[in-house]
């Protein structure tokens, strides 16, 4: 039986790669890759000649097979992604569970992950944590997430974002998990590396509009007070008023983001709370 090996590769800064990932690379049958156009970087980096095959979301139920058989025949195989730890929010699980399932050794070798990095230098409590990965991009979805951080006990919550969508979350959470303290992550090794640490309106207001914001992958980390959504439930008309001030927008305006934003109520129950609120304030 070969050894599959879990190779954590840098997640900007080459020299974070460790002796014994080098030697591991070189002395692998060959090394499967999320994109082979960024780990010859690395490879050529540190003049590794090894066989890259390609190991993405999209082929790996279908190759993994094929991986433990020449497992099975002797060879040892190294599992890289674009960077950082394999598994984490990157492909590997599938492989990894099918060759412990087939009694396969399987040996990580540790290095650079993004998630412990941000929760290093994040100045959040660390003595639990939990990691939800890539936020949502379907409402629904993202409306679950929320929930869950604002009702959980954690102390602290890490997720991922791209920076597309990086000034969006943030306006989200400040909606959603008003008063919360963030960090905000990214660049992490790299030369233009930035934690943004402070409560979520301070940090919106200060990324909303800077161009920078659109750069680097972000670690965002969040710490709030849970609270059960039982015990926070406000009347719709208090919800708009609420939204109105924090946003200086019309009432038409708060109940279009109210219905985006909220899935609580329903959409008659919010227009009708609007027609009233426009009566009371005449």
């Amino acid at each position: 039986m070969g050894i599959l090996f879990v190779v954590a590769t840098p997640i900007g800064n080459l020299n974070d790669l460790s002796p014994r990932a080098i030697e591991t690379l070189r002395i692998a049958d060959y090394i499967l890759v999320e994109d082979t156009r960024q780990t010859i970087k690395l490879l050529n980096h540190f003049d590794i000649k090894n066989k890259m095959v390609s190991y993405h979301k999209f082929n790996e139920k279908e190759r993994s097979s094929e991986i433990i058989s020449d497992l099975k025949y002797g060879k040892n195989v190294a599992l890289v992604s674009d960077a950082g730890t394999p598994c984490i929010s990157d492909p590997g699980y599938i492989l990894v569970k099918v060759a412990l399932e087939n009694n396969i050794k399987v040996i990580g070798i540790p290095g650079c992950s993004a998630v412990i990095t941000a929760l290093s230098i994040g100045g959040l409590d660390t003595s639990s944590f939990t990691f939800y990965g890539f936020i949502p991009t379907e409402n629904k979805l993202r409306k679950e997430l929320f929930n869950k951080i604002k009702e959980s006990d954690i102390k602290t919550k890490v997720v991922y974002e791209s920076p597309k969508r990086i000034i969006k979350l943030l306006k989200d959470l400040k909606f959603e998990i008003p008063g919360c303290v963030v960090s905000v992550c990214s660049e992490l090794t790299k030369l233009h590396e930035s934690c943004i640490h402070g409560k979520i309106e301070d940090v919106y207001e200060k990324m909303k509009d800077d161009p920078n914001s659109l750069k680097g992958e972000y670690v965002i980390l969040i710490s709030n007070e849970p609270k059960k959504l039982e015990e926070t439930s406000i009347s719709i008309e208090a919800l708009l008023i609420d939204v109105m001030v924090k946003e200086n927008c019309s009432i038409k305006e708060a109940v279009n983001l109210v219905n985006k934003q909220n899935e609580d109520y329903s959409k008659k129950d919010i227009y009708n709370a609007g027609l009233k609120l426009k009566d009371i304030l005449k």
